[in-house]
């Protein structure tokens, strides 16, 4: 009896067939795809979809988006649809309210107009006259002696000597200076005020209770065209000074400063009758 062998293994070891069966699985795979139609490979090529995730939130966006604007269509075409269906009435009455709504708010703007002018108005007004009371206190203050003050006028200085000037001589030249149009008067650093008076001291002079000795000096502001002519005049107040064999000179400035200050008093009974 003879022997029989068996079949040659190939390469692999499995008796040389597979790559036989493998080149026919592709054939029979590439047979399969090239019987699909147009349409077929692509929705095979786009389903199941393959979506990154940037792609993804780009679509989401896309789709609200498009839908906020069908809304928004939808809106205007029902409100262009409500108008072009409404009644020629219906109409005339929307027409009147938009026109009555429309003159309502000129005439309030109107009125916020005329209030912020009146506001403006108020508050200038209000300006003014707190300028116009500060500019009176200082006018006020000057006259009283309480704030100091300059401006043209004169420099008299009365030397005496022999003690002959009294009281009364230097009460006549402060009258006759006042009558002349002085505004602001000083003697030896003590302010003269309506109610100053001056009372002899030996050989010398009080004013207000202040004692003061020659040289006299006055320093008064004023026209200085007007003081000096008044202190001038034949039996004025030179040559009424000038007979007790004092000296009197009289000097013209533009710029004379008063300085000495009155402290500001109280009237006991005296009252402001505004109310």
């Amino acid at each position: 009896m003879g022997l029989v062998l068996p079949p040659q293994a190939g390469p692999a070891g499995d008796g040389g067939q597979r790559p036989e069966a493998e080149s026919g699985r592709e054939g029979a795979a590439e047979k399969s795809t090239a019987s699909l139609t147009g349409r077929q490979r692509l929705v095979q090529g786009l389903w199941p979809p393959r979506l990154s995730r940037a792609q993804l939130i780009v679509a989401v966006l896309l789709f609200g988006l498009g839908f906020g604007l069908a809304v928004q269509v939808a809106s205007n075409s029902d409100s262009d649809s409500a108008l072009r269906g409404a009644r020629q009435e219906d109409l005339v009455r929307i027409l009147d309210e938009l026109d009555d709504r429309t003159q309502r708010l000129q005439d309030e703007k109107q009125g916020l107009e005329k209030q912020r002018d009146e506001l403006e108005n108020s508050s200038n007004q209000a300006a003014e006259a707190r300028k116009q009371t500060a500019e009176k206190e200082k006018q006020l203050g000057i006259l009283a002696g309480t704030v100091a003050a300059q401006g043209p006028g004169i420099t008299m200085t009365i030397e005496d000597t022999k003690g002959a000037v009294q009281a009364d001589m230097l009460l006549d030249a402060i009258q006759e200076l006042r009558a002349a149009g002085a505004e602001a008067i000083q003697v030896n650093g003590v302010r003269v005020v309506t109610n100053t008076y001056l009372t002899d001291s030996g050989k010398s002079v009080d004013v207000d209770g202040n004692k003061i000795t020659a040289p006299y000096r006055f320093k008064v502001i004023g026209k200085p065209q007007d003081l000096e002519p008044a202190l001038n005049i034949p039996g004025g107040v030179v040559q009424t000074l000038e007979k007790e064999q004092a000296t009197v000179s009289v000097e013209r400035s533009d710029k004379i400063v008063v300085d000495a200050l009155r402290a500001a008093k109280q009237p006991d009974y005296a009252r402001s009758s505004s109310r």
